[in-house]
């Protein structure tokens, strides 16, 4: 089972998503790294072509921006950077997944998302419409987080997770992050020569998160090991593998298949979307506490009732996302 999704090929998995990050798609000149996507690009076109359909979720934006406008610290010293930086790379960005897939024949859709997107059920819903529309009609979409609005109280702040979130939305079977790091460790490599690559993950428990490490080795993306390790328990739970594999080699994909080298979260049983979709949430609107009497109805599917409510905090309303605890005596 292990080896035949190694690469996700298109046989075994029909729906991917693939998260590019800013260290692999900009150089630190603040350059396209072009022949690198060029070699990613083919890949592409080759799954497409094997009957395998492509989401793609590319950082970059800020990168590209901030060397345009000659920005301190890649664009990022003030929010208010970061988001002029943003307008103006993604086009550049767009321009550049356009030109490319154009080369192979294949017709590239932008897709800019927030936070709110996906945490709301009717815009997820029509996020998840326009995903199935676009790759019903052979295009290649390319999401990425709409930094140019985002402020830090509501965005993904990594596209790992978005990755995980667009991988729900899209119904897909695999989401693979290309990374500046081969998988997940049994500590940090960059820090401990005595750390071994974990090439199989059936479970995501404490044992498995104390290994994580919140920085990005390359200083340009905004996640670490912690982002992509929450990035798979949401896939996971809804019912997509996961990949973490490195990007810092030509055809990263085929490379995979080749070496088997990397970290393979396995998928959960699907539960539905709806409850897939309230388990990926990233953000609540308020917090509920009930009795034991309803905790135990809550986990036999039944209904909440005004009684077993010991208590209440946030400010929500009808469709919000909130969370729902037992009282501790």
């Amino acid at each position: 089972m292990v080896k035949s999704l190694t690469g996700f090929p298109p046989q075994a998995t029909r729906r991917i998503i693939i998260k590019v990050g800013s260290a692999l798609l900009v150089a630190p000149d603040g350059s396209v790294r072009r022949e690198w996507l060029e070699s990613l690009v083919g890949e592409i076109a080759q799954r497409r072509a094997a009957g395998q359909e492509i989401v793609v979720v590319s950082s970059g934006s800020i990168a590209l921006g901030a060397r345009r406008l000659a920005l301190p610290k890649g664009g990022r010293a003030t929010l208010e950077d970061a988001q002029a930086a943003a307008a103006v790379g993604q086009i550049a960005l767009s321009q550049v997944w356009a030109d490319l897939l154009a080369s192979h024949d294949i017709a590239a859709a932008q897709m800019l998302v927030t936070l709110g997107d996906l945490e709301d059920r009717r815009r997820y819903l029509n996020a998840s419409a326009t995903l199935d529309r676009l790759i019903g009609l052979g295009v290649v979409p390319v999401v990425n987080e709409n930094d140019s609005v985002a402020t830090e109280e509501i965005r993904f702040g990594d596209n790992d997770r978005l990755a995980a979130r667009i991988g729900q939305a899209a119904r897909a079977d695999a989401v693979v992050l290309l990374s500046d790091i081969d998988g997940l460790y049994t500590a940090n490599p960059h820090s401990d020569p005595t750390a071994k690559l974990i090439p199989l993950i059936e479970r995501i428990d404490p044992r498995i998160l104390a290994m994580a490490d919140g920085n990005s080795a390359s200083g340009m993306g905004s996640g670490g090991m912690i982002s992509k390790l929450q990035a798979a328990q949401i896939a996971t739970g809804a019912g997509a593998h996961l990949a973490i594999i490195s990007g810092r080699v030509e055809a990263p994909l085929g490379h995979w298949q080749a070496s088997g080298r990397g970290s393979l979260f396995r998928a959960s049983a699907r539960r539905g979307a709806r409850k897939d979709w309230l388990a990926g949430r990233l953000t609540v609107k308020g917090k509920l506490s009930v009795d034991a009497g309803a905790a135990n109805a809550l986990r036999h599917g039944r209904s909440l009732l005004p009684a077993g409510i010991t208590g209440t905090s946030g400010a929500y309303a009808r469709g919000d996302v909130i969370d729902i605890r037992q009282a501790q005596r």
